[in-house]
């Protein structure tokens, strides 16, 4: 992959990190062949925020009117980036024709742009991904492939999946965040969708929770399949009484009117695939295989 001439611009959006982790973080996008350009100052951070919110919505601005710029990637996530939305033009930056990447809290971001048409990237961080002490080769050569392939097909196995043919948009990110927006003007009206989720921290009760809202508030139930990443680093404890991720999906399954896939390898984990969010789809589970099928989003060439 020639990625020598790829202008990659990182912004912070949300909250800050250390010098080190942010100084690594270049260093790993430089040795994978990109021409860094950053608009994140670590001195800058405010509160628990990376900077200012004018701060933090000029880094995204400046970024995308960059002509040198080809993807733009946030450094992190954590919190801060919802209260950018009202200041963001993103029927501007949907056309910038800038390749928005990142995860976790810049799912709003993100599915403020697909409301506009812009289809963005769910994968790698900064911090979180180029700034590991081993970079995962698995999530560098799917964000490689996903950057300049104008389709892909993503395979993996997961037992007890439905049997499922089906294709729409996908759309999704982060589970808490997209409960977060349901009911918001940022929210995308996607219907007949392929839904992914994934989510850290969360114990099954939550999730299963802020699912329940996003079903109540009718958009589950509008799409031909919801598809489960990774739901990392959660404790069950004794109160649990057996209620588990398992048993969570068992009741999920049992309420929903539509398939619920396992086994999407992303999220909040080092080993992660990259998804064009807004994106076509074709999905389809048979036999213990999963193959989802991605083509119709923009590339680096």
């Amino acid at each position: 992959m020639k990625t020598e001439k790829t202008g990659i611009a990182i912004i912070a959006p949300g909250g800050y990190v250390s010098d080190t982790d942010y100084r690594r973080g270049i260093a790993g996008l430089e040795a994978a062949g990109y021409r860094v350009f950053s608009y994140y100052d670590p001195e800058a951070r405010y509160q628990r925020f990376a900077a200012t919110d004018a701060e933090r919505v000029r880094q995204i601005e400046q970024a995308a009117a960059n002509p040198d710029v080809k993807i733009v990637m946030a450094v992190r996530g954590g919190y801060g980036t919802s209260r950018l939305l009202p200041y963001l033009d993103f029927r501007k930056l949907a056309a910038s024709g800038k390749l928005f990447v990142g995860h976790s809290d810049f799912t709003v971001f993100q599915m403020a742009l697909l409301k506009q048409g812009g289809i963005s990237f769910a994968g790698p961080m900064v911090n979180s991904d180029f700034a590991r002490t081993e970079i995962s080769p698995f999530m560098r050569e799917h964000f490689e492939r996903c950057m300049t392939s104008p389709e892909m097909t993503l395979e993996w196995t997961a037992q007890d999946n439905p049997e499922v043919d089906a294709s729409g948009t996908l759309w999704g990110g982060n589970l808490a965040m997209l409960s977060h927006l349901a009911g918001t003007p940022w929210m995308p009206d996607i219907e007949g969708g392929i839904l992914f989720v994934e989510d850290v921290h969360e114990q099954p009760y939550q999730i299963e929770r802020m699912l329940v809202q996003l079903d109540e508030a009718g958009i589950l139930g509008k799409q031909k399949a919801l598809v489960l990443g990774r739901f990392s680093e959660y404790r069950v404890t004794d109160y649990d009484n057996g209620y588990d991720l398992d048993a969570m999906l068992a009741w999920l399954r049992a309420r929903l009117t539509i398939p619920v896939v396992t086994g999407l390898p992303f999220g909040h984990v080092p080993d992660k695939v990259t998804l064009p969010v807004g994106a076509q789809a074709h999905l389809v589970s048979h036999d213990g295989v999963v193959q989802l099928h991605l083509s119709g989003y923009p590339t680096v060439w």
